[in-house]
């Protein structure tokens, strides 16, 4: 029996299934496809100021700068929604590539000290080295998720198994834990600091300026490229460690490939939108109820739903509170939570 038939009569039922299966599901992405789309138009066509659905096409086809509405569309609406489906796309593959990673149900950002680490070093800019720039104190963000990753992950590496499941959760708790404390003592002694860095950690859409969303593109792009070709890598970890390696799979190297992935992608997406909450966490369980465990299908359907989850949930955030808004990382930390509850208590979503 070669590697491959091994691999397959190994693999669980639902990763290798049959045509009717793969058809379904085909379909589900072409479906999943346009509901994004109608999500992007809905953030495009609702918020404040006004501006009608006729204006929305307008602007987008035929701008004129003269118009009131449109530059409304083309000015405000238009980044928020071009960062939602970035931040969106970005934190859907992360979290779906660090569950696959890691083994772990329950893996976020959070999991690998992405959150922290570019918290404590924004914290460091605009305390420290008085940056004030939106521009310029994300590209710190960015840097300190790539180094606190890089840090959990060579604690985790320590010692003759390698970055274990288990060793990668208790490194990154211990990481994070340390890195929180740091930006704790930095904000309580700067009242300043605390103010301008609130608006950034509660996580938001609005305000980013297109030089940012161009910034955060490459390195959205690469991970997003990466992650969907990580899916039978991924298929073959969930076996474990010791079958992984009988099949030929090399198990360090596909985790490096994975936590390269992971800190791309949460990095960019924390640069364009700040820690947004459950969006990589749920959406990936969510996903699985109707893929199965089959990470091929899991990645790409979680690129297209976490936007889209993350658009509506933004777009929401407009209307209820109006004139005023919510921020989406509100939104979706008070939406997100009890779905989650839910689905984590079925017991085939968190078979991973």
């Amino acid at each position: 029996m070669t590697a491959s038939e091994q691999s397959k009569t190994l693999l669980p039922t639902a990763v290798v299934m049959p045509r009717r299966r793969a058809g379904r599901l085909a379909l589900g992405l072409v479906v999943l496809g346009a509901g994004l789309a109608v999500a992007a138009l809905l953030s495009l066509a609702v918020g404040s100021g006004h501006a009608s659905l006729s204006d929305v096409v307008a602007g987008l086809v035929h701008p004129d700068r003269g118009d009131p509405a449109q530059l409304i569309v083309r000015e405000v609406r238009v980044p928020r929604t071009v960062a939602g489906l970035l931040a969106g796309a970005a934190l859907g593959l992360a979290g779906t590539v660090m569950q696959g990673v890691a083994r772990n149900p329950l893996a976020d950002p959070g999991l690998l000290g992405v959150n922290a680490g570019a918290s404590v070093f924004v914290v460091f800019a605009i305390s420290v080295l008085a940056v004030t720039s939106p521009q310029q104190y994300i590209w710190f963000g960015f840097l300190g998720a790539c180094l606190a990753a890089t840090l959990v992950y060579g604690v985790g590496s320590l010692g003759r198994e390698g970055a274990t499941p288990v060793k990668l959760a208790l490194s990154g708790a211990a990481v994070a834990a340390a890195l929180g404390s740091l930006t704790s003592a930095m904000l309580l002694t700067d009242s300043r600091t605390f103010d301008q860095f609130r608006f950034w950690q509660v996580g938001s859409l609005g305000g980013r300026e297109p030089e940012v969303l161009w910034q955060a593109l490459p390195f959205i792009a690469v991970g997003v490229l990466v992650a969907l070709t990580l899916g039978p890598q991924l298929n073959t970890l969930a076996l474990g460690d010791d079958t992984a390696r009988g099949l030929g799979q090399r198990v360090v190297l596909a985790r490096l490939a994975g936590a390269v992935c992971v800190v791309l992608l949460c990095g960019a997406a924390t640069v364009v939108a700040g820690p947004i909450a459950f969006v990589g966490l749920a959406v990936p369980h969510a996903v699985r109820l109707f893929t199965g465990p089959d990470y091929r299908w899991v990645l790409p359907y979680s690129a297209l739903l976490a936007p889209a989850a993350l658009l509506l949930a933004d777009v929401l955030g407009r209307v209820v509170a109006r004139p005023g808004e919510v921020q989406v990382g509100v939104v979706t930390a008070a939406l997100g939570a009890i779905p989650f509850v839910l689905l984590v208590r079925r017991r085939k979503t968190v078979a991973l």
